[in-house]
């Protein structure tokens, strides 16, 4: 694996690495390091709880097999009470793992053995998107909020907040905002697969290709009616998805 170029500039941001095989966990703090971020790796689901507890992350990059520990359970429970990015890693054989792994919790997942680069891409990605929402949550207190809203339901782009026609915030995920953001704010228009996935990453990716259909999966039940014959969120067999709703801007 070909280490990236050092980046100076990212120190304000703290990331955790959980992986119970020693080497990688060297690898990955070292490489993390080396572009400036602050590392703390730590070797079990209990660790990064207590951690978190008293000192906040931005990033957590979470193995999906750690030793008597399900890190699927592990990305539930801190997806209960934040919303702070997760990236899973995974082997080649646990794509059932991973698909679960996206409905409950993960952003993103990469795949073992990866290379680096494409692993900083990863990390920038999903840092740059959070920065982004805790950058525009802190200027916009005294401001007008840019808002879509489609039948009753109401998305705030300025606090990145989906409102249902009770004017009750919905529970998105990091990744499930991203997603919706990109559909709505092309309604009625196809976006393949390819498309959704470099909008809401940021980045080119291999990941398989189940990815968007889970996160299409989640957002359905969280905003149709009937998740089974959905009204806004349509698939296009062979093309992608299109979200078919009348947006209005206000």
């Amino acid at each position: 694996m070909t280490t990236p170029n050092p980046v100076t500039n990212q120190t304000r941001y703290h990331i955790a690495v959980v992986d119970d095989e020693v080497d990688m966990l060297d690898v990955l703090q070292d490489v993390l390091q080396e572009e400036g971020y602050r590392v703390s790796a730590l070797r079990s689901g209990q660790a990064l709880h207590e951690l978190i507890a008293h000192d906040p992350v931005d990033l957590i990059v979470l193995d999906l097999k750690l030793a008597g520990e399900n890190g699927l359970q592990v990305a539930r429970e801190i997806r209960a009470t934040s919303p702070v990015p997760i990236m899973m890693l995974t082997g080649k054989g646990d794509e059932t793992d991973r698909i679960l792994g996206l409905e409950v919790a993960a952003d993103d997942f990469l795949m073992k053995p990866f290379n680096l680069r494409e692993l900083m891409a990863r990390v920038h990605a999903l840092l740059r998107r959070s920065k982004q929402l805790s950058v525009t949550l802190q200027a916009v207190a005294d401001q007008d909020h840019e808002c879509l809203w489609f039948d009753d339901w109401r998305l705030d782009l300025t606090r990145r907040v989906l409102y249902d026609p009770h004017s009750q915030p919905v529970n998105l995920t990091f990744g499930e905002y991203n997603l919706l953001e990109s559909l709505v704010t092309s309604a009625n228009h196809v976006l393949s697969r390819d498309s959704l996935l470099e909008r809401t990453r940021g980045t080119d990716s291999d990941s398989f290709d189940r990815s968007i259909d889970v996160l299409i999966l989640r957002l359905r039940r969280k905003i149709e009616t009937n998740p089974k014959h959905p009204r806004y969120i349509l698939t296009e067999r062979g093309l992608g998805y299109v979200f078919q709703a009348q947006v209005r801007k206000r």
